[in-house]
């Protein structure tokens, strides 16, 4: 949770904020992507990054590539220490808006097999696993398939409007 008198901002990456993100990656991912497959993306006119911000420092980044109707949901990462706070739900609630807003009808993404705690993240948000892409992170972890379907309908916006109301402040404590 955000607390009291902190700022959170969300912002579209550029290639500015590289060395912030290569900070993250790395505390993040082992190896990771590298600076060059982030300038690559963000010079792809497909591809949309956000970054997030907690008191001005960037703390958590994800993106997405726009193809057609479908979103893929290519990373999310926040530093381990600010983890627990609802950051990677604000930028994957984010990401699924825009790509409402750009007519996108289904999303689809990969996690790690032992990443259970992000699995349980994408499920919140409609995701369901399709199918195990064996060895797909360096050459030694299976990755899990994961597809959400729906994404333009009105009960998926509902969905979207109640997991927004989540993230809001409790006035009462």
């Amino acid at each position: 949770m955000i607390s009291e008198g902190e700022t959170l901002t969300i912002e579209r990456m550029t290639e500015a904020h590289l060395p912030e993100v290569m900070r993250i990656e790395r505390a993040v991912f082992a190896p990771g992507w590298s600076e060059e497959s982030f300038r690559s993306d963000l010079r792809n006119p497909s591809a949309l990054y956000l970054n997030l911000r907690v008191n001005g420092k960037l703390v958590a980044y994800a993106g997405m590539w726009l193809i057609i109707d479908e979103a893929h949901i290519t990373n999310v990462a926040v530093l381990p220490e600010y983890r627990g706070r609802n950051l990677a739900k604000r930028l994957l609630h984010r990401l699924l808006c825009i790509a409402r807003e750009r007519r996108c009808v289904k999303a689809t993404l990969e996690v790690r097999i032992s990443n259970t705690p992000a699995q349980k993240l994408y499920e919140k948000f409609g995701f369901r696993p399709v199918a195990v892409r064996a060895k797909y992170y360096d050459n030694v972890e299976d990755a899990l398939i994961m597809w959400l379907e729906g994404l333009d309908t009105p009960d998926y916006g509902a969905r979207l409007n109640a997991l927004e109301a989540e993230l809001r402040p409790n006035p009462q404590g």
